[in-house]
């Protein structure tokens, strides 16, 4: 009854605490995604999602929606402007007040410094920034090239179910067929491995040198992602928790 409770408060305590801008990095099939839910759960911060963010604003066509639409209809590239322009109007909302998670920003240097300086233009008159004067904190989860591969090559997907398995980790009773009801493996275009390879190579060339600027500036705790769920999520909790934010 006293691990109950004492585990009940930790809960509280998470959901009441200024934990500020947490940026998850990693490789596509690192668990980015998986490790941004759990956090944002315990702490009951927003995930905000560059990806989402752009999806949202051509839907509601929003001054800054129309522009992306409008780039990529003409086969532009959505800059680094535009992005930083609705990250910055999705961070001033109520619900980023105590902190929030980074999913898929910043991607480059160039945005990390536009964060930095974001960052900076928000502490009031007195100096304290909106989180207590806390800079970012980076998790990066490390796992090795052909783990990556087999984690993503390895994926299949009934059509029917949805049920996710993994012909190396978590294979099913027969090759091929779910074990729920029957269905046929499907395997999505973007796992195969040539496709997975060249996604490896675009994040090494573009996001590994903001792995290098935030070492560099004392800001990344880096977590073995090969290995439990739970585990991982832990040492992420505890990061959060007890690392040096000033």
């Amino acid at each position: 009854m006293k691990a109950q409770t004492s585990s009940s408060a930790l809960s509280v305590a998470r959901t009441e605490r200024v934990v500020g801008t947490i940026i998850v990095l990693g490789p596509p099939g690192a668990g980015k995604g998986t490790q941004a839910k759990l956090i944002s759960a315990a702490y009951g911060i927003p995930q905000v999602s560059t990806g989402d963010l752009l999806r949202d604003n051509v839907a509601r066509g929003t001054e800054l929606g129309l522009k992306v639409k409008a780039l990529l209809g003409s086969g532009g590239l959505v800059d680094d402007d535009l992005v930083c322009d609705m990250v910055s109007e999705r961070l001033g909302r109520p619900d980023c007040d105590r902190g929030y998670i980074l999913d898929g920003f910043p991607r480059t240097v160039v945005q990390a410094e536009w964060l930095n300086r974001y960052l900076k233009s928000r502490q009031s008159g007195n100096g304290t920034a909106p989180f207590g004067g806390m800079t970012p904190i980076v998790i990066r989860l490390v796992v090795e090239y052909n783990r990556l591969l087999q984690r993503i090559t390895g994926r299949r997907s009934c059509p029917t179910c949805g049920r996710i398995y993994n012909v190396y980790f978590q294979p099913p009773k027969v090759e091929g067929i779910c074990d729920v009801d029957g269905g046929r493996f499907v395997v999505r275009p973007d796992d195969t491995e040539e496709v997975v390879v060249e996604r490896l190579k675009a994040y090494e060339k573009l996001t590994l040198p903001l792995v290098d600027y935030y070492h560099t500036k004392g800001r990344l705790v880096e977590i073995n992602g090969d290995q439990p769920v739970e585990l991982i999520a832990a040492q992420a909790f505890n990061a959060i928790e007890n690392v040096n934010r000033l």
